[in-house]
């Protein structure tokens, strides 16, 4: 027969593993949601400016380094994916939606978010740079297919490097349940 303390550790063990499956599930949709957003952002820039997602956005304060296009594809496409899993997330795998308001939560999902997303950038930047040395081969990924684009599959790796980091903070941080205060009625003297 298994103790209270045993039932309550498997309870919530199985509750954060059916949290993480769903957490996963709301993820996998949201990265569609970002690879959409991403390739379509450097479809339209390719279309109607002729740029390409490794040309130089903008000078990092007169260095040899610069942001690229990818960098402002994965921008936009991360803040209509974060958008998106967060309503996913908060109506589904964590149901607070009834605890806070729509933005006092959508703000700390937003800088947990922005962590994860700071990962990636950094992996895809590593990823997409010549000079890393774990840049994607541009033998294999030369662009000549969709399959074969070096900046869709760096940020396909760079999303699931920054996967389990977000679910965390974002369980223990984004939608923990608020504590209660408990009030203990005491008589006047």
């Amino acid at each position: 027969m298994l103790s209270s303390e045993q039932k309550t550790w498997s309870f919530r063990f199985v509750r954060a593993t059916r949290q993480f499956i769903k957490f996963g599930i709301v993820g996998g949709s949201g990265t569609l949601v970002n690879l959409v957003v991403a390739a379509l952002s450097k479809k339209i820039a390719g279309w109607t400016a002729g740029i390409h997602e490794s040309d130089a956005f903008m000078n990092l304060l007169g260095t040899d380094f610069h942001i690229r296009w990818y960098h402002v594809f994965m921008t936009i496409a991360f803040f209509v994916a974060n958008t998106w899993n967060y309503q996913l997330n908060r109506m589904w795998t964590f149901k607070s939606a009834k605890i806070v308001s729509w933005w006092k939560g959508f703000f700390p999902f937003l800088a947990t978010g922005l962590v994860a997303f700071a990962v990636s950038q950094i992996v895809a930047t590593l990823l997409m740079n010549e000079n890393s040395p774990i840049a994607l081969s541009s033998e294999i990924f030369d662009g000549s297919s969709g399959l074969r684009t070096k900046f869709y599959w760096a940020l396909v790796i760079s999303i699931f490097v920054s996967m389990p980091v977000n679910f965390l903070v974002n369980k223990y941080w984004t939608f923990r349940k608020p504590k209660s205060k408990i009030i203990i009625a005491a008589e006047p003297s």
